[in-house]
């Protein structure tokens, strides 16, 4: 099936007299005929679900549908974006290991892993995605167990280089960790271009609506976890009976691991509703992601038009570093997240936020309506100028998330934004 009608029909698949609409499984807890059913279910020799803390009829349905969209074995939803990077990168690091991530990607990323992975003994080295292979190559240790990166780059709108990254990490012997959230796989499927696992927010552009927080972890089922560096995949786990996951899962060893064991222990599983909520966005998440790129696309070319705006990141503008980029693996579009600085720094950047009257001055981005944030005078509001800059966020930085108004709406409320500067 093409992806728009993997969006509908991926999942939860009724059979006959069965409910066409998803069902909500709301219940914590699952009845079996007999107690040795009970310890095959604990023994990971029997499917079922044994509870909702690690899985749940509603949920699964949704991480199937999910994990068809990016082409992959299985899929694991969490409460966060920022629980399914935890996941991910835990299922295969332990105190003293190591991992290279790109430094332009989420902040709340670069402080899970400079800040609080560190705590844990596990270091990451940041370096310059758009730096050649050799140069990159220079961050890696013998202990190094992955390599880090976003499809499109929050706040900073810039391409990965998917194949230039799968090839750096592979030569290591180590999987690529690829955030998909801004691009969807409607936009982009890193798996295609040799990436190994991929995460998304799911609050953003696969939720749409801003109603509900998720994540999820997708396994690509092709790395090979045997190569000597992953012992905990391929060694038998004493916390459930010794099962060998490389030896009893095959391919879906990695996405089997972080369901039984992390979830298990740390408890992000979604709830029914939650999941419930996200298959709705989900079900038109193909056509909402080409509305929001044409809008986007519009909306670049009028802001770097404007003689008030001092530069405009996003992929299809004339001139931008990432246009060969985004025509090799965004064909279809760069979703519809744009950053833009205006020339008169924080208080014209303000003053252009505080005009506007369509979009949304939030915290959040993705939404079905037009957002806007002032980084500087929000989550960078600490930082001087010259620590902004420093940090690549300019003063007069604004990160604007155009949703799916009519563009003439979009363009009259930015229009009366410049007009106030």
């Amino acid at each position: 099936m093409h992806i728009e009608t993997q969006c509908l029909h991926e999942g939860y698949k009724p059979k006959n007299g069965d409910p066409k609409a998803l069902p909500i499984y709301q219940s914590t807890t699952y009845t079996y005929d007999s107690t040795d059913h009970i310890g095959q279910l604990f023994d990971l020799t029997a499917d079922g679900h044994m509870y909702s803390r690690i899985s749940n009829p509603t949920v699964a349905a949704v991480e199937e549908k999910i994990a068809a969209l990016e082409g992959g074995v299985g899929a694991l939803c969490t409460t966060s974006g920022q629980a399914a990077t935890l996941i991910s990168v835990l299922n295969i690091c332990v105190a003293g290991d190591h991992l290279v991530a790109a430094s332009t990607i989420y902040g709340g990323t670069v402080n899970l892993f400079a800040v609080t992975l560190k705590k844990f003994g596990i270091e990451c080295t940041f370096v310059n995605a758009d730096d050649d292979e050799e140069t990159i190559q220079k961050a890696f240790r013998p202990n190094t167990k992955l390599l880090f990166g976003e499809t499109i780059a929050n706040p900073a709108i810039a391409v990965l280089d998917i194949e230039k990254f799968a090839r750096i990490a592979h030569s290591n012997g180590v999987p690529l960790i690829v955030d998909n959230t801004f691009a969807t796989p409607v936009l982009c499927r890193p798996f295609e271009w040799g990436a190994d696992i991929v995460i998304h927010s799911t609050t953003k552009y696969m939720d749409g609506h801003a109603v509900q927080v998720g994540g999820v972890v997708v396994d690509s089922g092709n790395f090979d976890w045997t190569n000597g560096k992953f012992p905990e995949l391929c060694e038998p786990d004493e916390s459930y009976h010794g099962v060998t996951y490389t030896k009893q899962f095959g391919r879906a060893a990695y996405i089997t691991k972080a369901r039984v064991q992390l979830m298990r222990d740390f408890g992000m599983y979604p709830p029914a509703t939650a999941a419930f909520i996200l298959n709705l966005g989900l079900e038109t998440l193909a056509v909402r992601m080409e509305r929001y790129c044409r809008n986007a696309e519009a909306v670049a070319d009028f802001l770097a038009a404007s003689d008030k705006v001092e530069f405009v990141n996003y992929p299809t503008v004339k001139g931008n570093p990432y246009a060969a980029l985004r025509e090799k693996y965004l064909p279809k579009g760069a979703s519809g997240v744009i950053s833009f600085s205006v020339k008169g720094g924080r208080d014209d950047a303000v003053r252009f936020m505080d005009s506007l009257s369509l979009a949304n001055n939030v915290v959040h981005v993705a939404d079905i309506c037009t957002c806007v944030l002032h980084p500087a005078s929000s989550t960078h509001r600490q930082l001087t100028d010259e620590q902004l800059v420093a940090a690549g966020i300019t003063p007069g930085l604004i990160r604007l998330s155009v949703g799916l108004e009519h563009i003439d709406d979009i363009l009259a409320d930015i229009q009366k934004g410049l007009d106030a500067i």
